[in-house]
């Protein structure tokens, strides 16, 4: 089965490049990595033995299976554009194209119609983990798109997950994915609020988090970020402009169909001004920097009861 891939990449930052070594730690040809950030692209060419392609056109030349790992809906129209020479599309003849990135649920729908179109087939694949998993391949993925493209993809994605779940057509998976970052989202940014609070009022955090987790207010969030955010440890997994864009993503969905969610809209308010003064970068932990008492000037102040 591995045989019946050769496996190119489009996105190799924290997610991309792991999982392209854990394709290559597997026994799979990894032919081609391209990144925007051409040294990053090197490095990583260079580790696994593969061409750093000066482009995504060169990538689905020397691959039949394309996996991109992207930003955002811009950098997918890009690397699917029509009117670029460059783009995936002008290799695209029975190629699969497998994307990992969270974007807009209508983004997919255009790319597996773009594919259809340049003879190639497209599928999302959705993850619901962090750079650990994609290093371990134990991700959770859930697909979306034509059950035939799921099936070719099926052992290639097994090598990548622990979780492989087929959810329907394309767009659907995103769109679940952006309610499972909208929730997770929220769960951060309350945690922030409780700890912060905590802190505040003089009592002990690491005694805060441990009633925490054997209460009500127990969470996989909890589990993640709680000593983070007490530590001020914001080393990336998840960014906070990654999570305000996601935020953003299903308050958009929300809006197709009348409803304006008050607790994600104020997280994606909190995440927007951490990228506005400058915090973009830090993992969604750093949420917290706006919560914690002494910590940033543009902290939240609470409503007065």
């Amino acid at each position: 089965m591995k045989d019946d891939f050769r496996v190119g990449f489009v996105g190799v930052g924290r997610m991309g490049a792991n999982m392209a070594r854990c394709l290559k730690d597997k026994g799979y040809d990894v032919t081609a990595v391209y990144d925007l950030d051409s040294q990053r692209s090197r490095a990583l060419a260079e580790e696994l033995g593969c061409e750093a392609a000066p482009s995504p056109a060169r990538v689905a030349e020397r691959s039949n299976t394309v996996i991109t790992v992207v930003t955002d809906d811009e950098t997918m129209k890009r690397i699917y554009a029509e009117d670029w020479d460059e783009s995936l599309l002008r290799y695209s003849m029975e190629r699969l194209f497998i994307n990992c990135a969270t974007v807009s649920p209508q983004i997919h729908v255009q790319m597996e119609r773009l594919a259809k179109k340049h003879g190639a087939q497209s599928l999302e694949a959705c993850m619901a983990s962090s750079i650990p998993q994609a290093r371990q391949g134990t991700l959770y993925l859930m697909c979306g798109g034509t059950k035939d493209a799921f099936d070719r993809a099926r052992p290639l994605l097994e090598s990548l997950s622990a979780s492989l779940r087929y959810i329907g057509k394309a767009g659907e998976a995103a769109k679940v994915k952006a309610l499972v970052n909208m929730v997770m989202n929220s769960n951060t940014a309350a945690l922030a609020e409780g700890l912060g609070l905590g802190a505040a009022l003089g009592l002990d955090l690491t005694m805060l988090r441990e009633v925490f987790a054997q209460t009500g207010a127990a969470s996989r969030v909890l589990e993640t970020d709680g000593e983070d955010m007490q530590n001020r440890a914001h080393g990336c997994y998840f960014s906070a402009a990654h999570a305000a864009k996601d935020c953003g993503i299903a308050l958009r969905l929300a809006k197709t169909v009348g409803l304006t969610p008050p607790l994600a809209t104020v997280t994606f308010q909190q995440y927007r001004r951490l990228v506005q003064i400058g915090k973009g970068e830090l993992d969604k932990s750093g949420i917290a920097e706006l919560t914690f008492p002494g910590r940033s000037s543009s902290a939240c102040t609470m409503v007065t009861i």
